[in-house]
């Protein structure tokens, strides 16, 4: 290991490519390790690539993890307090849903709000 010391007073460190390819790896690790908890614990969700595709490719939101969520647009409606008539304008893109309509759509899914605009 090598210390330089910049004419600016800042200190650098120069170490084999090894240490620090091993460094990158631990720290990748540690990375994967608070992922895998995460999702453990339920703190965090995988999503499976159908459900993303579907959402990049322009699905509506609040359908699509309706769908994903098993629930039908009955229990969806019944779950955020909201008419399935309402519903079904938020999902076909009729009416954009209000704030308040999307944050109940949003604690029924398990989503964030930013999931479903």
């Amino acid at each position: 290991m090598q210390t330089i010391t910049t004419p600016t007073g800042e200190k650098l460190v120069v170490i084999p490519l090894e240490h620090y390819e091993a460094l990158i790896d631990a720290a990748d690790v540690a990375s994967a390790e608070k992922v895998a908890a995460s999702v453990l614990s339920g703190e965090e969700e995988l999503v499976p690539a159908s459900v993303v595709k579907e959402l990049v490719e322009g699905g509506n939101p609040v359908r699509v993890w309706r769908r994903y969520r098993g629930l039908t647009a009955r229990d969806l409606a019944s779950k955020a307090g909201i008419s399935p008539a309402f519903l079904s304008e938020i999902e076909t893109g009729r009416k954009e849903g209000s704030v308040s309509a999307l944050k109940r759509l949003a604690g029924a899914l398990k989503v964030d709000l930013d999931d479903l605009v």
